[in-house]
């Protein structure tokens, strides 16, 4: 039942999830951080699962730097999306296959298939059971080839919890219950304007990867600058502070403490 609102949410919002990594400085973060760190640790060449895609943003990037792409994703809108973005870009010859699945599944492929894997943006957080979760990190492992870089970006639950006071969900008045839930243990069922979702503490997402891979860091994707958004754009329209915003920035984002307080927070392990 979960995966089927999970769907539903990304096919209602499909143009607002392809726009959400470009509409502003804050925005840009998630995905100039997690670019940053793919360059750091990706091969040169090769051939990478973009699981759980969605829209397709990290699929076109990679692909413009010459890497063969499988793009996989629950919901159909946002491939609908990705397909056109795809064929704008002129990168369809390096996409190599658009499917539609999800993260926990993935016996298309034979293990070791891909050179690098990718699992960015919270597609595990979308998986509200600690099962399915673990099957797809097991999956997810055992698609990459040996050696290979395995990346999963998901959604912080001290992050969530800092910013519900400021956009005062419905549920905080109409079903505390299921605001402390999501607070405490990190599970929002959905139904109060968000998909559902699993909110992950730092420890959790390294437990779970650290027996089937090599962690070698976590990485807060938005920062320091977690839960002040508008400030942050504001700052960085005034253009002269930038260099050191994001130079801070990247020497803060592997600070366990700055982890644990981003929005979104990445792993990267090694099969």
């Amino acid at each position: 039942m979960s995966k089927k609102l999970v769907r539903e949410y990304y096919d209602r919002i499909a143009v607002g999830e392809w726009k959400r990594l470009a509409k502003d400085a804050y925005h840009r973060l998630e995905f100039d951080t997690t670019m940053h760190f793919l360059k750091k640790y990706l091969p040169r060449k090769g051939s990478i699962l973009d699981a759980g895609g969605g829209p397709g943003r990290y699929t076109i990037a990679l692909a413009k730097q010459g890497y063969e792409v499988v793009l996989l994703d629950l919901a159909p809108e946002l491939l609908h999306i990705a397909e056109k973005e795809i064929k704008k870009a002129k990168v369809r010859k390096k996409v190599e296959q658009i499917l539609q699945g999800s993260v926990d599944n993935l016996t298309m492929f034979k293990k070791n298939t891909f050179d690098a894997v990718l699992c960015l943006g919270g597609p595990l957080s979308h998986l509200l059971h600690k099962k399915f979760r673990t099957k797809a990190i097991s999956e997810l492992v055992r698609v990459a080839k040996k050696k290979a870089p395995i990346f999963s970006s998901v959604i912080g639950r001290i992050a969530m919890s800092m910013n519900s006071i400021n956009y005062l969900w419905s549920e905080m008045t109409k079903a505390p219950n299921i605001f402390r839930k999501y607070t405490i243990k990190g599970d929002y069922s959905g139904g109060y304007g968000f998909a559902p979702c699993h909110f992950y503490l730092p420890e959790e997402l390294e437990n779970e990867f650290k027996s089937k891979a090599k962690v070698l860091a976590m990485v807060g994707l938005e920062g320091i600058f977690s839960a002040h958004e508008r400030r942050f754009n504001e700052v960085y329209r005034m253009k002269k502070y930038n260099r050191i915003l994001w130079e801070t920035h990247l020497k803060t984002c592997t600070h366990p403490s700055v982890v644990g307080i981003s929005e979104h927070f990445m792993i990267i392990c090694r099969k």
